[in-house]
């Protein structure tokens, strides 16, 4: 019994019992125009007479065409089959369909069959007799999910579509018909890649000619949206072009469009770039989608791929790619160390790494092994720190799959001998040429590299170095040394004995101890001296200095180093005096800042006993901003007069220091003075306002003066810009009913007007300048608000209830704080 999917055997001659007759093979029906109808004649084949007639020769057409049919039948059935097979190696072998198809190729050269019976064979291998059970599996998984059958089927049709093109234009409009228009997209170009970085477009579809024309090459290092996929290995897709500003063919038709620019690459390596246009913004693809565009973008490297790619284990040779043979002689050419290296691909088909295939005269390992060692291996067995640290393979396969050169300087290179780790400093230079790498490295001197360090770091930090022989009299100086002395090479060095010669006369003490020290006493010495040099410059020299004796304990030779210290000297000096004056303003402002605060704590002091009044429990609080720093101009008083009224103030001098201190003092005894004449606060204001305009000098401030009256329990007071003060009652607090008053100082005269309030018992009023409440982030009723919620709670004493004010302001702009607490016995 044949296999379903095999072709089947010919029919036996003869048609079996019950079957319907089949015509004679020696005649041909054909049917022939009958008037309107049509007729049907049965023609001999044999009879050469009706062939040549009319009737004859319409039955040969007609036999023809039948007979080119069924070619053609068989060949869609043929590359169904194919397909199909390429379908079973593509799951059987995780590679993508132009690997699967040469890979199916190659099988088949090998088997000596046509690719159909390979085909059938292939097919037949992955069934396994079990037809049935295959077709429903398949079935079902279609109806599960009929997008990933639609989206393998489009790719299936664009595949053959592709791997028929002749050329790049016919592989993108067969993508463009069968994948890519299904899901939406309405243009396509394809770019290759060239070894300058460049980008050329060999296939477009859905673009006028002019555009296509216009974008036939993009110049290396043009930022363009393909450019950008070369960068990323899954590719750059754009949901809106408008948002990245990049260029790109058919932006003008499709400026909001959404982009996907996919690197088209197999065997590691990047042909070109596949681009697809979408008429409008794209939301982020589905993994269905985004794998079905990599495939399409690899069916473009397989028809942009100028040579074959070397198997999996194949040892190259020169002749494998024509390239090969003319890179080593161009490596040898070099004048610095050279690797050319060829790509070694895995199993199926992915770069994996480089092989050394050759290495120029000049080459040089970080490890000092031969040429003949390193040559013929692969690039991460002979150098796998190249991987890691330095990322030196991550770079030459992108210099192999891009084309774009890559050059680094004084980049790390690690080789492993014995397990040893041995690294050397090298500059790196990597480009392809065809199917090959160029990697040029020129290993860093460090002889060399240490002399020029040392060079740099003499000449920043102005030393000059010197060697004497004392038995022959040569004496050797660098070039920095003469420069310290201002005096060409032409003239000379100087010998240590003639130091003092060329230095300041005070210093010659100090010059005759080193030289004792270092000539008499043969021990290494140092001094600091003032060089006095030929131009009329003096410069500040430090010289160090050692001896070294020979075997039998003579001193034969002093090396040693100048350095001008000119800058570091001059420098302490501008310090010293600095920090003279510092010490001195700071022992000023420290005294100032003292007798400051001792005025102020002698005349207000931050706390202060409770004061003594019939049926009236007065407390005060003061809080200077910063203790022993900042000395402010707030002030408070509670008095009782001789008329048995108690005085309630608080003011808010403007300034610090020891001018609102004395101003404070002034405004807070005249108003006890004036009070005593028995006015009202209105009045006390008024006068107050003149003392502050005629007799302090311009300073301004701000007060709240209220009388209280123990008897009649009521309280009169007035406010000279000043906030006013709040009452607490029970569980509630509000501000005073505000009242006019202009602060103190701005006019020469002031009218102020004067409010009153009658006090129940366990009445609490809060009397406090504006270091209590205020902030720099908000309004002043904001604070104030703040300060009311806070003063609902009562505690036990009215002295507790001041602390607690003081301890919860949030206050935040260190000013000082005064608060005056009555409450109602």
């Amino acid at each position: 019994m044949s296999h379903p999917l095999q072709p089947a055997e010919p029919e036996p001659t003869g048609a079996p019992p019950g079957a319907e007759p089949l015509p004679d093979e020696r005649s041909t029906e054909v049917a022939v125009p009958d008037g309107d109808d049509l007729a049907v004649i049965e023609v001999p084949a044999g009879d050469g007479d009706a062939q040549r007639s009319p009737v004859g020769r319409l039955a040969a057409t007609v036999e023809r065409l039948r007979r080119e049919v069924r070619e053609a039948q068989a060949e869609a059935d043929g590359r169904a089959l194919i397909e199909l097979a390429k379908g079973i190696l593509v799951e059987r072998l995780g590679c993508g369909p132009a690997q699967a198809a040469r890979q199916l190729a190659e099988l088949t050269e090998q088997a000596g069959v046509s690719p159909l019976e390979f085909a059938v064979e292939v097919i037949n291998q992955a069934a396994r007799d079990r037809v049935a059970e295959v077709t429903s599996a398949f079935l079902a998984s279609t109806a599960e999910d009929r997008d990933s059958g639609a989206s393998a089927v489009r790719l299936r049709a664009a595949e053959s579509g592709a791997l028929a093109a002749h050329d790049a234009q016919a592989v993108a409009e067969s993508l463009m018909e069968h994948a890519l228009r299904p899901i939406g997209a309405e243009a396509v170009a394809i770019w290759a890649l060239g070894s300058d970085g460049s980008l050329t477009l060999a296939g477009s579809a859905g673009f006028s000619a002019a555009e296509a024309g216009r974008w036939r090459y993009v110049p290396p290092g043009v930022a363009t949206v393909a450019r950008r996929g070369l960068g990323e290995r899954s590719g750059h897709w754009i949901g809106c072009l408008s948002d990245t500003q990049l260029p790109s063919i058919g932006q003008h038709l499709h400026p909001d469009g959404g982009r996907a620019a996919v690197p088209a690459g197999t065997g590691g390596r990047i042909h070109g770039v596949l681009e697809i246009v979408w008429p409008g913004p794209i939301e982020p693809q589905s993994p269905q989608i985004v794998r079905q565009v990599e495939a399409l973008a690899e069916l473009c490297a397989h028809t942009l791929e100028t040579s074959t790619p070397p198997r999996p284990g194949d040892e190259w040779r020169p002749g494998v790619l024509p390239d090969v043979a003319e890179l080593m002689d161009l490596a040898d050419g070099l004048h610095d160390p050279a690797l050319v290296l060829l790509p070694y691909l895995d199993a199926e088909g992915e770069l994996v790494d480089f092989r050394i295939h050759h290495v120029n005269s000049r080459f040089l390992d970080p490890s000092g092994r031969p040429r003949g060692v390193v040559t013929g291996s692969l690039l991460l067995e002979a150098y796998p720190m190249a991987a890691g640290e330095s990322e030196l393979f991550d770079q030459v396969e992108r210099v192999y799959a891009t084309g774009e050169p890559f050059r680094a300087r004084r980049m790390r290179l690690t080789a492993l001998v014995d397990e040893v780790p041995l690294a050397a400093v090298a500059d790196i230079h990597a480009s392809r040429h065809g199917g090959c790498v160029l990697l040029i490295w020129r290993m860093e001197d460090e002889t060399a590299r240490l002399a020029s360090l040392l060079q740099h770091a003499q000449r920043l930090g102005r030393i000059g170095g010197f060697e004497e022989n004392l038995i022959t009299g040569e004496i050797t100086w660098n070039g920095q040394l003469y420069d310290l002395y201002g005096k060409p090479p032409s003239d000379g060095p100087i010998p240590l004995e003639n130091l003092p010669a060329h230095a300041h006369p005070d210093d010659a003490v100090a010059i005759g101890r080193f030289l004792r020290t270092l000539l008499h006493h043969r021990r290494p010495a140092s001094v600091a001296f003032r060089l006095q040099r030929p131009d009329g410059v003096t410069r500040h020299i430090r010289v160090v200095a050692e001896p070294e004796l020979d075997t039998d304990g003579r001193l034969f030779v002093v090396r040693g180093a100048y350095q001008d210290i000119s800058a570091h000297h001059w420098t302490e000096v501008a310090l010293a005096a600095t920090r003279d004056q510092l010490a001195h303003s700071e022992q000023q402002a420290s005294e100032r800042n003292r007798l400051a605060l001792q005025l102020q704590h002698a005349i207000m002091p931050p706390t202060q006993a409770p004061l003594d009044a019939p049926g009236l429990r007065v407390a005060v609080r003061y809080r200077p901003a910063e203790t022993q720093h900042l000395v402010g101009g707030d002030w408070y008083d509670a008095v009782v007069l001789p008329s048995r009224l108690v005085l309630l103030c608080v003011g808010d001098v403007a300034g610090h220091g020891i001018d609102a201190a004395t101003s404070m003092v002034v405004l807070r005894n005249a108003l006890r003075g004036l009070a005593v004449t028995g006015a009202g606060p209105a009045q006390l204001l008024s006068w107050l306002n003149m003392v502050v305009h005629h007799l302090t000098g311009g300073v301004t401030a701000t007060a709240v003066c209220a009388l209280y009256d123990p008897e009649r329990h009521t309280l009169r007071w007035a406010r000279a810009g000043h906030l006013p003060p709040v009452l607490v009652r029970g569980t509630e607090a509000s501000p005073l009913p505000l009242v006019k008053g202009l602060l103190l100082g701005a006019v020469p005269e002031a009218t102020y007007e004067e409010g009153e309030v009658q006090l129940a018992v366990d009445d609490t009023l809060l009397m406090y300048t504006d270091g209590l409440i205020e902030r720099r982030d908000r309004s002043v009723e904001e604070s104030l608000t703040q300060l009311l919620v806070a003063a609902r709670t009562v505690p036990p004493t009215l002295e507790q209830q001041l602390d607690r004010l003081l301890t919860y302001s949030k206050s935040d702009t260190d000013d000082d704080t005064c608060i005056v607490g009555v409450r109602v016995a």
